[in-house]
This record gives C-alpha cells, structure tokens and sequence, in this order.
C-alpha cells in the first residue's frame, strides 16, 4: 500500500470517543476503507454526526455543538427550510399519482431520511387542506434510524401522530416484498450513503484506506476491498467513461443497494428521489478529477474529511445514472429526470409567484428555489415507476435534458 500522511494536525479534531474508536478499529484489524470511515463518522450508534444527541451548551475541544445540524442556524440547510411551495407542490404531484392508481383505499408515503419532518409537516398540511378525500386515504410512514431525529420529527408532525396519519420504521428491510402501493420519496438521502473512494494509480484503480499513524489518520492505496468496485468501473468504461491518471472518484455501493431494496418493496407506484448529482458522464467529468466529497460545519464547506470528524457532514455527489441503471435491471422503469427548477415550474410555481409581492421575503424564498446558478439547477429529481403504466405527470412537463440521459440500458453492467 502507499501511505499519504494527511495535513491536518498531530491530533485528529473530532468527537474524542468516536476518533478513539476508530483508532481502535484500526489498530485491531488494520487500515479500513472510506467507505467504513465514512459510515463511524456519520452513523456510529453512539458519536455519529447524524446520531448523536447533544445538549444545547455541549463543548467538544474550542467547538460549541448545538442541538440544530439542519437548518438555518445549523451545519447546513435544505429545499424545505427555505419554503413550503416545493412540498405543497410534491403534494400535488402524488395525488396525481394516486389517481393514476385507481385512488386505493389505503395510499402510502414512505419518506426515506426525513430529517427534522419539514417536508411531511407541509405535505400533510397541503393534503388535509387540498384533498380531504385524498388525505382520508393518506398514511405517511417515516423511516430514521437517529432516535434524535425521530424525536424532532415527533414534535413537528405532533398534530398528524395523534390522528394516527405518521409512523415511523427502523429500515426498508423492515417491509416485506411488494408491500407498497403509493410513494417512495427521500430528499437529500443518497448523498450521504458512505462511499467508497477510488485513485486511478500507474494506469490500475485503487482503493482509498483510512490508517493511523502515532493518532493520526493517514490516506492509503490498497487493492480495491470488493469486486462491486471493479463491475461500477466496468459499467462506466461500457459508456466510455474512462478515468485519467490521477483521478479520485467516489463510488456509492449502498446507493445501489438501497435502489434494489426499493425496487424490493414495491408493488404499484413511483420512487421520487431528490438530490444533488449528475448523470455518470457529467459526475466524472475532467472538471471532478478530484471527487466530489464535501464536509458541512456550521454551513460552510471543507475537503477534509479527517477534521472535526463526527462533528461535521460528509457527502458526496450523487451518480443518477446508477440509480436508473439499478433500479431499470430490478423492475424500476425511469418515468422521467429533470431539475427542482423544471419541477416546479412544471406544477404552476409561476402562480404562486404572481400572487406576490416582488422583493418580498416570501417572494425570494421561492427565488431561491428556482434559481439556475443554484438549488434550481443543482438538485435533480429522478422519478421512477413499477407495477403501473408509464405515467405522465405535471411535474415532468419542462425538460432540461435531451433524451435518455441516465441509459438504463447500461444495468447490463451495473451488476453488484
């Protein structure tokens, strides 16, 4: 292996007993991949970013750790902290959907990584306003892991628990096979899945590991750690996707996973995901030669990864043409691709724009939204559909991309 010792300093800054655990890990059983790294920094049971619960005046080193990591005064914000029209708007695409569906007795929506509830509050508030039929039908089902995050969506969505609209599960694998009829939807869910890392080297890819070395962590190249590496590089040089010497990209194995569990758990609907990615070609691009992988803290962004661990995001851009060519080979067909922009121009965001005030604070949320050199351009919305004819749906009106982007037909070699 060649070791590359990082800049950061003689002391990892992070969480002391998360650093000390994955020291511990790797003095036990030798240099981990990032992908492991990734997963103990973000979702380890106890000092995860995601799963840890803090207190409001918690102090880690010169660091104040309050309870908020999404929102404005958190590491980072999302579409529904800016305003409620993107999921009234997603309300009003998914009662499309249930038309589509014949309007079953019992319409499920599953939101994957809901964070603090924003997005089911103002969906379920533009449902029961909107649609009483529609919202008599409704079940809304949460699935979080971060008993802190199930607490906070608890108190958001407070008035739909005592009417027995919201559940929560642990995980997908808790549903059984075809159990879905409705809506499978996650905002800014995939990008966070721990990724693997990958370094062409001397022509060959290699593997990125985490070391230790006297406390410090340290970057190594390996051998790639399972042969899905070298099939998601082979499904890349099928569409001419080679990477140059030099290139660092990250490849997200449980994405893929997680599509075919989608794909697993439903019987009649779509799959709405929202995140920000690109197509394969685009993801690896000469202009990403050095990956995609961002941390958050207190909403500004870093490349390092081995600061602040445990006390700070980690993400990393999402490959939508894997997702298409995943979820295509396991029942998945893709019903159309677009931006948040297109999304909500397709379902009459111009109306609501009409009705205000230019320059008022209301006025330049939505703005924000729908801004091309922004959260309009850099968020994608692939929707996806089984057990159902292909659908034609408001929200895919406007087309930003030309033809079939995503090449589904590239699943042939997206095997894992």
């Amino acid at each position: 292996m060649t070791t590359t010792v990082h800049k950061a300093g003689a002391i990892p800054i992070g969480h002391p007993d998360l650093v000390a655990e994955i020291i511990s890990e790797i003095r036990a059983s030798g240099p981990i991949t990032f992908a492991r790294f990734m997963e103990r920094a973000l979702y380890h049971p106890k000092f995860g970013y995601y799963t840890r619960a803090t207190e409001p005046e918690e102090r880690i080193g010169q660091s104040r750790i309050g309870p908020n990591r999404i929102g404005w005064d958190g590491d980072y914000y999302t579409s529904f902290d800016v305003h409620p029209i993107l999921a009234q708007t997603l309300a009003r695409q998914i009662r499309q959907v249930d038309g589509g569906l014949g309007s079953p007795d019992t319409f499920t929506v599953i939101e994957m990584g809901p964070g603090k509830g924003l997005l089911a509050r103002d969906f379920l508030a533009a449902c029961e306003k909107d649609s009483p039929t529609f919202f008599a039908r409704l079940q809304y089902v949460l699935i979080e892991r971060s008993p802190m995050m199930i607490a906070e969506q608890r108190r958001t969505l407070a008035l739909w628990v005592a009417a027995g609209k919201v559940s929560w599960l642990n995980g997908i694998h808790e549903l059984v096979d075809g159990s879905l009829t409705g809506v499978l939807l996650s905002n800014e869910l995939v990008d966070a899945f721990p990724v693997h890392r990958v370094k062409i080297v001397q022509g060959e890819p290699k593997e990125l590991y985490v070391a230790d070395a006297d406390g410090r962590f340290v970057e190594q190249t390996g051998p790639l750690s399972t042969p899905a590496l070298a099939r998601s590089l082979a499904r890349l040089a099928a569409m001419d996707i080679t990477l140059p010497e030099g290139y660092t990209a990250e490849i997200n194995l449980e994405a893929m996973t997680w599509m075919k569990e989608v794909a697993r758990v439903m019987r009649r609907g779509i799959v709405l995901t929202i995140d920000y990615g690109h197509t394969a070609q685009d993801l690896y691009g000469p202009d990403r030669a050095r990956g995609t992988l961002l941390c958050y803290w207190k909403q500004l962004t870093s490349e390092d990864p081995y600061t602040r661990v445990g006390l700070q995001d980690m993400t990393a851009h999402v490959d939508f043409t894997a997702l298409a060519a995943v979820g295509d080979e396991a029942g998945l067909r893709v019903t159309g691709f677009t931006n948040q922009m297109s999304f909500l121009m397709s379902l009459g965001v111009e109306q609501e724009l009409d009705r205000l005030e230019p320059g008022t604070k209301e006025f330049q949320e939505i703005v924000q939204l729908l801004r091309p050199d922004g959260m309009g351009r850099t968020f994608k919305i692939l929707i996806q559909h089984k057990g159902i004819a292909e659908p034609a749906l408001d929200g895919l009106k406007f087309k930003p991309f030309f033809g079939s982007v995503l090449a589904p037909s590239a699943s042939k070699v997206a095997k894992s």
